[in-house]
């Protein structure tokens, strides 16, 4: 089938499905929701707004949750949109014209803007932040648990910083900061996959040089009050990986049940 397949991977997203929904139709041949078993209204939402719903587990694997989803595509095109992104008016043209080509040697990269408490992140290295989103159906499939990695055997081209998705990566700071747990941990057990191990120096000097690099050198102090907030978050994302990494293989024994055959 020609056109493309706009696939959304879901999970109790009803306060922000429908407005990513809208945002494809101008270009959308079909959007199909993968839903991860939501216990609200997400499924209800994105049918009457004309997407093909089909549920299926996620297990935590998002890479294969993804590469479900192109299985299930009718499209020979594939379009990657998550539930908090939005498609402009300008990337969407793009996006047409690029349909009209069907150029299948070609994957298409969108920038992507975020925003935080309505506030555009256009420093500190948060944008342009390109992502691979635009790709043939055929021989395209995904690896990765939460950092996907999408396989492909296509030519990547960008299309211009001016057509980008819009990005709501944070909901609140509760989110957040469930956020930061979520990562911290998976970045430190990637890292003692890798043999990685860290020390005290690790715990001390990769925050200060986090920090200082997105406020100062990646230019996050231009994003006002935010810039600075993120970046000092940024500061114990950092120490959170390396102290996670550091006490990852060593046990938290209560000092009652260390010493209960004294």
């Amino acid at each position: 089938m020609t056109g493309v397949s706009v696939l959304i991977l879901a999970k109790n997203e009803e306060k922000f499905i429908g407005a990513c929904i809208e945002s494809v139709k101008s270009f959308a041949s079909e959007v199909v929701v993968i839903d991860d078993m939501s216990t609200d209204t997400t499924a209800e939402i994105s049918e009457k707004l004309g997407a093909r719903v089909i549920r299926h587990a996620l297990n935590g694997d998002w890479g294969a949750q993804q590469t479900f989803a192109v299985e299930q595509a009718k499209c020979d095109w594939i379009f990657f949109i998550d539930a908090d992104e939005r498609a402009t008016p300008e990337l969407s043209e793009l996006i047409k014209k690029s349909l009209a080509e069907d150029n299948k040697g070609i994957a298409r990269r969108c920038a992507r803007l975020s925003y935080f408490w309505g506030q555009p992140l256009k420093h500190g290295g948060w944008f342009p932040d390109y992502v691979t989103r635009l790709l043939p159906k055929k021989g395209t499939y995904v690896t990765g648990f939460v950092h996907p990695k999408i396989h492909h055997e296509c030519e990547e081209k960008d299309f211009p910083e001016s057509a980008y998705l819009v990005h709501y990566p944070y909901r609140d700071w509760q989110h957040y900061f469930n956020k930061l747990n979520f990562y911290t941990t998976l970045a430190a057990k990637k890292m003692y996959d890798a043999g990685k191990r860290a020390n005290v120096f690790d715990m001390i000097c990769h925050p200060f040089w986090a920090a200082f690099r997105m406020y100062f050198l990646r230019g996050g102090f231009l994003d006002g009050k935010i810039g600075f907030i993120l970046s000092g978050f940024h500061y114990f994302y950092t120490m959170a990986k390396y102290v996670k990494l550091y006490y990852i293989d060593k046990e938290n024994v209560h000092v009652t049940e260390e010493r209960k055959d004294v």
